[in-house]
């Protein structure tokens, strides 16, 4: 059996690398995870990040974006037009850029964490 040094979930989920290696890379497309990992062969099945890495962007980026349209409005009132031709490019950029390291970072903090789907055992009492 091979010994893996323990990897930061941060730095290998937001660098989109392997959570137990640090080498490999976790995804095959823009959001899509490898079936396993090409450096020590590590099984992703266990990655299931769901719709947390789209909750946790929607409101960093709602904040941040949110926060500098106020800003610009309150400070430099500028017509409407021009909140929709910065913003909407920005909310765009943001959204899509914090995507993919935030689904990395849920899958790599799941690997750290041994998380694993909830079981009833039977020992409490029938219904």
């Amino acid at each position: 059996m091979t010994y893996y040094q323990e990897q930061s979930p941060f730095s290998t989920g937001l660098g989109g690398r392997c959570p137990r290696c640090g080498e490999g890379a976790l995804f095959e497309g823009f959001l899509t995870p490898k079936a396993r990992c090409s450096a020590c062969g590590l099984d992703y099945s266990f990655a299931d990040a769901g719709d947390g890495p789209a909750v946790f962007v929607i409101l960093i980026a709602g904040f941040l974006i949110c926060g500098l349209a106020l800003f610009v409005e309150f400070r430099y009132q500028p017509p409407f037009w021009l909140h929709a031709l910065l913003w909407g490019p920005l909310i765009l950029i943001v959204t899509l850029g914090l995507l993919r390291p935030m689904k990395g970072l849920m899958i790599a903090l799941q690997y750290a964490n041994k998380a694993r789907e909830g079981r009833i055992d039977g020992g409490g009492p029938e219904r």
